[in-house]
């Protein structure tokens, strides 16, 4: 069977339309591009995957006007709450208290059900009406050239074939767009097959509302407080089990009530998992681009295998439409690898790291039992869990001048976003003011050259005035109050700063040889 689409170049296609490629496909659609997605499961994945969704996430929905409804379904670990390493008894070790609101302007750490997230990120993408959905399709065939990809897929209807500028790979952790592309994975070095439980709680019980890591000798696991009613316990395979042992319900009960009684739950999933710790060798391939778990897999102490993956798309939305339109030489997608990459394996990394140091802590309590000398730390440090001083990494090459990245400075990260009054009295969150393009932030008026106004005119670059802003909660960067002014992009990232070697119009320069702006 053809289709109507046959005759039509989309911008981009989009296969896989879980949570990430959901996103990439409303953040795509929401910048006036033509997008086409392919989804190969007819509904949502009815069990939890996921469960935290960082308040940077939620920010990146803001421009769109989605955050408040997506903030709606979560339930943020409330403020003193604890996400942190305990012994076998369950007591505190160390980790981190929960704020009630973070630099983003967000509750930072958000529990939800991700069949109910998902069901609404694919209603939002599919009413769109720059987006044309293939539900219940797969993708059978693709092939690229310098100009376009065309793809073939069967579905319920027969085969249709479409054609797309560009494709965004959103299709898992066994992605046929990876293995047909001949792309191989980095292995960071962590393989270990878990018990993952998802239970609805059913009757009153004592569990703590809290993440806990749980270096216990005997088995090493995790629980997790999810969105009422749920919770998660994740358990640890021993040498001699084998995943139909774990899967009996007599093992998983015997678990679990060593946390609360049976009558307290009822089991919602049970599933036996390889945890991996890998990236893939290439992000992407002509116009070609890998996203979410077909681009990295994490094991998911850190409850970053999802907000990762969106922060791929939410990198490749901003800079595909400037690419499209013109305003940049194409060769800005080139900086996708170069900013995810090392971004995405920092964090794969930190959660190895926290992996390790459950081995650690339990293998110290087992020795103190048995009365011998605690083994020696290797690989990690007590500084890898929660609220122990390692931040998110910033980025540190691509769109960024990236002399001026340093641990402690604001370029490379993103720009803290304070609620701030503005000049007529009305309080909003600080990127509300900045529109949806890139933004120069001052403290008192600037002068530039012609070629910085033509710039700033052909990316439409918003100026604002900080100096006419009442800052009510949070704060920005103390080099806003020094006189120096701030280049922000469109994902709401720190291009660069004013500085004593960097002036202002040399801040635009750099910006326009590294977009390949048109002279």
């Amino acid at each position: 069977m053809s289709s109507a689409a046959d005759h039509t170049v989309f911008d981009v296609a989009i296969v896989g339309l879980g949570p990430v490629g959901c996103l990439g496909a409303i953040l795509c659609a929401e910048a006036g591009l033509t997008v086409v997605a392919i989804e190969k499961e007819a509904d949502v994945y009815t069990l939890p995957r996921a469960v935290n969704l960082d308040g940077e996430i939620i920010r990146a929905l803001q421009p769109v006007g989605l955050a408040t409804a997506v903030q709606q379904m979560m339930q943020p670990l409330r403020e003193g709450e604890r996400a942190g390493f305990a012994n076998a008894k369950r007591e505190w070790l160390f980790g981190g208290n929960a704020r009630a609101t973070g630099s983003n302007g967000w509750q930072p750490a958000n529990m939800f059900d991700q069949p109910e997230l998902e069901a609404y990120l694919r209603d939002t993408a599919q009413s769109h009406p720059n987006v044309t959905a293939y539900i219940g399709y797969e993708m059978t065939q693709f092939s690229s050239d310098p100009r376009q990809v065309a793809i073939q897929a069967l579905g319920h209807e027969g085969e249709i074939t479409l054609a797309a500028r560009y494709l965004f790979a959103c299709d898992g952790a066994n992605s046929a767009v990876r293995k047909a592309l001949g792309i191989g994975w980095r292995d960071l070095g962590y393989d270990q097959d878990w018990l993952v439980v998802d239970v609805e709680m059913i009757k009153p019980h004592t569990l703590p509302n809290e993440v806990l890591q749980v270096c216990d000798p005997d088995r090493i696991h995790t629980f997790v407080a999810t969105k009422d009613p749920y919770r998660r316990w994740e358990f640890q395979l021993n040498d001699d089990e084998t995943a139909a042992h774990m899967l009996e319900h007599q093992t998983i009960h015997r678990l679990l009530e060593t946390w609360t009684p049976r009558d307290t739950y009822r089991v919602r999933r049970a599933a036996v998992y390889q945890f991996h710790a890998a990236i893939a060798e290439q992000w992407q391939q002509g116009r070609i681009f890998l996203a979410g778990d077909a681009a990295h897999q994490t094991p998911p102490f850190l409850g970053q295998g999802m907000n990762s993956g969106m922060r791929d798309v939410i990198n490749l939305a901003w800079k595909l439409p400037l690419v499209l339109n013109g305003q940049c030489a194409p060769s800005l997608l080139d900086t996708y690898q170069a900013e995810r990459d090392d971004h995405a394996h920092d964090l794969v990394s930190w959660a190895v790291d926290m992996g390790h140091l459950m081995q650690h802590m339990a293998a110290t309590e087992a020795a103190a039992r048995a009365g011998e000398e605690p083994p020696q730390m290797q690989q990690t440090s007590r500084k890898s869990g929660y609220g122990q001083g390692r931040e998110q990494p910033p980025i540190r090459s691509g769109v960024v001048l990236s002399k001026q990245v340093s641990n402690a400075g604001a370029t490379g990260y993103l720009l803290p976003q304070p609620v701030v009054r503005d000049p007529e009295g009305k309080e909003v969150r600080f990127d509300d003011l900045l529109g949806a393009h890139f933004a120069l932030l001052t403290h008192g008026s600037v002068s530039m050259n012609q070629r910085s106004a033509a710039l700033i005119e052909a990316l439409q670059i918003q100026l604002l005035d900080v100096s006419t802003l009442e800052m009510v909660r949070g704060k920005l960067p103390e080099l806003l109050q020094t006189g120096e002014a701030l280049l922000i992009r469109p994902d709401r990232l720190v291009f660069g700063h004013t500085d004593a070697d960097v002036s202002l119009d040399a801040l635009f320069t750099h910006l326009a040889e590294l977009l390949g702006c048109p002279r």
